[in-house]
């Protein structure tokens, strides 16, 4: 038997940073008080046959090869039985990666994660762990959904250790921790959810998919602004992080890759929540947009790229005379400083001062929308609310515009006009560059330079 070896640490709570000894304030976050001492082990692994958390060989000891001796043959995707999902993991589930996906409370992680697994249960060898709902809470939850049981296996357990030693002998192809922060290893002292707990538990599960090829996906909670608990080391050892997104009061659900070793970052998938669980939207432009509701000013529809695929979204702007001294500045869905900046190149470029208005800027449906692309919709739709002016139904429009004033080229522009003229728009106002050599049928395409001849052509 080898002996434990137990080494202490002292570990920030709020940012995971080590130091040697204890200390008032962290030097990484700036936070006081939030250094405990934690106790890790040092195991030799065994050769009894059971997993000791160390990748390599049976030995534990790594294997230095060449690159050119390294088989390239890609390993097959497992589908997920979502097309949304397997798009935004970048063409579905790849063998030992390890995947987190996050969102808040109530956002349906265990349940979109039940419902794929029962689906693959009918394929593969699968396995389900609760550590935060009992067994029958996953079955009453199961035959709600309307979902096949009969073949899924369930464990509910928070031991690390005790999970992984049932997958070595259920040998699933494919299994879901819910969630990383019940989860705790027995060598760590603190208490489940702690810094120290959820790195050691998440490196764990990881080492444990790269050794024995098991596709392991973690549910991880989320702090207030909607970024992952936890530790940092927790998203950098993992292979994939995907956010669930959504409003409590909204039907629909936006799954987001913000890290992806297999495919594609900030892939979109669109869910819609049902009775029957979450049901995947085809055609996410059609949400998004209100054909059926009247024209009104301050209305555009702009063409942004999300992951590999164009997303048509209406934006609404809202410009008001204020009684205030500070006239207000409210963006949702676009970033604060970008609205401030393209207002002063309104005002320097475009001849308009709202420097007396009240400014309110809307992305209709909750997408967030971070690319430049959205530039000149925003300014034609200020532009269309100040002069109470309604746009062209059938327009859309897209360009990223500099504090010069001119419009610049953005990626992909003749994919965003095709799908634009899939859903019957007619005109577009876009930049100089991105106009196609060859045109689109049914679709006249006006290309600008300036800011000035784009608020001419409306």
């Amino acid at each position: 038997m080898a002996k434990n070896k137990t080494k202490t640490a002292f570990v920030c709570t709020e940012c995971g940073a080590d130091y040697p000894r204890w200390l008032g304030q962290c030097n990484a976050c700036g936070e006081w008080n939030t250094i405990t001492e934690m106790r890790q082990s040092s195991v030799k692994p065994s050769d009894g046959g059971k997993f000791s958390g160390y990748a390599g060989t049976a030995s534990g000891q790594s294997q230095v090869k060449k690159l050119s001796e390294i088989d390239l043959t890609e390993l097959p995707r497992m589908s997920s039985q979502f097309n949304e999902l397997d798009r935004v993991l970048g063409g579905g589930i790849v063998p030992g990666s390890a995947i987190l996906i996050g969102g808040h409370p109530g956002a349906g992680k265990s349940t979109l994660l039940l419902q794929t697994m029962c689906k693959l249960s009918e394929q593969m060898n699968t396995l389900y762990i609760t550590g935060e709902e009992s067994l029958q809470q996953v079955a009453m939850r199961a035959n709600r959904l309307g979902l096949p049981t009969d073949k899924l296996q369930v464990l509910s357990e928070t031991s690390v250790e005790r999970i992984c030693d049932v997958a070595d002998e259920v040998k699933p192809k494919i299994m879901v921790v819910d969630s990383i922060q019940v989860v705790h290893m027995a060598d760590i002292s603190s208490s489940p959810g702690s810094v120290a707990q959820v790195r050691e538990s998440a490196a764990f599960l990881t080492r444990y998919a790269k050794q024995n090829g098991v596709a392991v996906v973690m549910v991880g909670h989320v702090t207030k602004d909607g970024s992952l608990a936890g530790p940092k080391v927790l998203e950098h050892c993992i292979d994939c992080s995907i956010l669930l997104e959504g409003e409590s009061d909204s039907r629909y659900r936006t799954l987001r890759s913000h890290k992806n070793r297999f495919g594609a970052v900030n892939e979109l998938g669109v869910f819609a929540m049902t009775e029957t669980g979450l049901k995947e939207v085809a055609n996410p432009s059609a949400i998004f947009l209100s054909k059926e509701v009247d024209s009104a000013s301050g209305a555009v529809v702009m063409v942004i790229w999300e992951g590999s695929r164009p997303l048509l979204v209406e934006l609404q702007a809202l410009v008001d005379y204020s009684p205030l001294s500070n006239p207000r500045r409210v963006a949702v869905g676009l970033e604060q400083n970008r609205l401030n900046l393209l207002l002063a190149v309104l005002h320097r470029h475009g001849g308009l001062m709202l420097a007396d208005q009240d400014v309110f800027v809307n992305v209709v449906g909750g997408v967030k929308v971070t690319e430049t692309s959205a530039d000149l919709a925003l300014l034609l739709a200020l532009v269309s609310s100040f002069k109470d002016n309604v746009l062209d139904k059938g327009l859309i429009a897209f360009g990223e515009v500099g504090l010069s004033g001119e419009i610049r080229p953005v990626a992909n522009g003749q994919e965003r006009l095709i799908e634009a003229a899939k859903h019957g728009f007619t005109r577009a106002i876009v930049p100089k560059a991105n106009v196609p050599k060859k045109p689109i049928a049914g679709m006249q395409v006006i290309g600008v330079t300036k800011l000035t001849q784009a608020i001419e052509s409306i």
